[in-house]
């Protein structure tokens, strides 16, 4: 089975776009560890997450990073650059998200039918590069977050909730221990993200 994880820099995170085997220091090497060493040889991991990447740029490079690798399994963390970039040059509102998000889900099932997509939740916590429009970013975020929540159900796809995580893990903690700056995650935060799919990926696949 070949899982491939999309995304932006939550899923990017220091990997090595000329090697499949170095997945960066992220949920998605979390993930790759436990199943492989649980089930050896049984599952391919790939990363082709990119720093920056919005909804649009997911499409955009859909061909070649989602169709043309053939995957079995799509795991999609997406969204919170849709909000933050808003902030200064060219975001994408919920509005938007979900029509961009259903021309991509609608292109992959064309190309690839029997894939089983999985949809991450966005998520954001208050933080250095969050609390100046902290308003905007809890607000947008929790938009973007039902947008594919929606597009998850109306579609059929597995959907991963982890804001509630977040906020449950962020009252145990000071500001910063899970996001670092309320958007990226910490080692912890990684975890969290991993707990949560792991628990998605076996209700659904055994």
């Amino acid at each position: 089975m070949k899982i491939l994880f999309q995304g932006d820099s939550i899923t990017d995170w220091f990997r090595r776009g000329d090697r499949d085997d170095i997945m960066g220091s992220n949920y998605v090497t979390m993930i790759a560890g436990e199943l492989g060493r649980k089930y050896p040889e049984k599952y391919e991991f790939l990363n082709r997450g990119i720093s920056g990447s919005r909804s649009v740029d997911i499409l955009a490079r859909m061909p070649k990073d989602i169709i043309a690798l053939k995957p079995d399994v799509l795991s999609l963390l997406i969204g919170i650059n849709d909000v933050w970039h808003r902030t200064f040059d060219s975001g994408i509102t919920p509005e938007q998200y979900e029509i961009i998000c259903n021309l991509l889900i609608k292109f992959v099932k064309e190309a690839l039918p029997d894939v089983k997509i999985m949809i991450l939740e966005p998520f954001v916590l208050k933080g250095s590069a969050t609390a100046e429009k902290w308003s905007f970013f809890k607000n947008e975020t929790k938009l973007i977050a039902k947008a594919a929540k929606k597009l998850a159900k109306d579609n059929k796809l597995i959907f991963v909730p982890l804001q509630k995580r977040f906020d449950e893990a962020q009252k145990l903690t000071k500001e910063g221990y899970w996001l670092i700056d309320g958007v990226h995650p910490t080692a912890a935060g990684h975890y969290i993200i991993k707990e949560a799919w792991m628990e998605a990926f076996f209700e659904n696949f055994g």
